[in-house]
């Protein structure tokens, strides 16, 4: 498929997602997802470098149990494989911009961050998503908040003007990954820091990375944590940190790769469900989320 074939079914499964999002009942806090999977980890998964032990379907778990006080509502709308602005240091005064930025809860929460004096853009390609992230800002009264419709490999942002980046569970669905992280340089001011949540992946098959269904759901787009740090890094920004990764479980793959039948795959017809689960089987331990922090160098 062709970059603007990638965007747009894209957009148009997180149109979907968010509009079936909408419809469910407002007390249902199942958690923060990934198309129609969740990206939070199995509750039976291996955990590194974190102590995350709630349920892993929860936005607890994705370290949003703070935030939850102050914006329970949009958290039900929210879908994400990790809380990039937890234990981040933005202050208030300072911009940020959210790469992705969905139902617009990283926007709240960063705009809680910068208070009345500084400011928040969200950058997202879908209506719906864009639509609803406003309707949240209005409600929570902020006007220091705003979505702008653009592409993350173009932000429309002007150069050199970003204190902090964020994304979470984004980056991984981006066609051109190479020109998101020359992006994320070129946006932020010398010293301007970022934190990125998002799934990376130590290996897959070629016919699960054939999957139009997976790439939808943050599985077939990923990239290693090597590779990952590796782009940051040659964009010219300080990826010096990976602070946390929740690693998931054959259960979890299911579900990230669509709940994969014969049918959900291009070009499987040969294919039984028995490989597909022994495939799985095989993956599990070698996809995480994980957090990664940097800064641009002043110089």
């Amino acid at each position: 498929m062709s970059n603007t074939t990638v965007r747009e079914r894209v957009s148009a499964s997180y149109a979907r997602a968010i509009t079936k999002r909408k419809s469910k009942d407002a007390g249902d806090s199942s958690g923060a997802c990934c198309k129609p999977s969740c990206c939070g980890g199995d509750q039976s998964a291996s955990v590194r470098d974190t102590d995350l032990q709630a349920d892993a379907f929860s936005p607890e778990s994705l370290g949003y149990a703070t935030e939850l006080t102050a914006h329970p509502d949009v958290a039900t709308q929210s879908m994400g494989c990790g809380n990039p602005l937890a234990f981040a240091e933005v202050a208030a005064g300072q911009t940020v911009v959210d790469l992705g930025s969905g139902a617009g809860f990283d926007l709240l929460i960063a705009r809680d961050h910068v208070g009345a004096t500084g400011h928040v853009i969200g950058i997202d390609m879908t209506d719906a998503m864009i639509a609803t992230a406003r309707e949240n800002i209005r409600k929570a009264g902020y006007n220091n908040v705003e979505v702008r419709k653009g592409i993350i490999e173009q932000m429309p942002v002007e150069s050199g003007t970003v204190d902090w980046v964020i994304s979470n569970c984004v980056i991984n669905l981006s066609p051109d990954k190479e020109a998101v992280f020359n992006e994320i340089a070129r946006v932020l001011k010398p010293g301007g820091r970022f934190s990125i949540s998002d799934i990376v992946a130590e290996k897959l098959p070629d016919w699960l990375r054939a999957s139009a269904e997976a790439y939808d759901a943050c599985l077939a787009g990923t990239v290693s944590e090597h590779d990952y740090l590796s782009g940051l890094r040659a964009a010219g920004l300080d990826a010096h940190e990976v602070d946390e990764r929740i690693v998931y479980s054959k259960t979890q793959l299911r579900a990230l790769a669509g709940d994969p039948s014969v049918s959900d795959f291009l070009d499987l017809s040969d294919r039984s469900e028995e490989f597909v689960d022994n495939a799985l089987e095989e993956l599990e331990g070698t996809v995480w989320s994980a957090r990664f922090r940097g800064i641009k160098p002043s110089r």
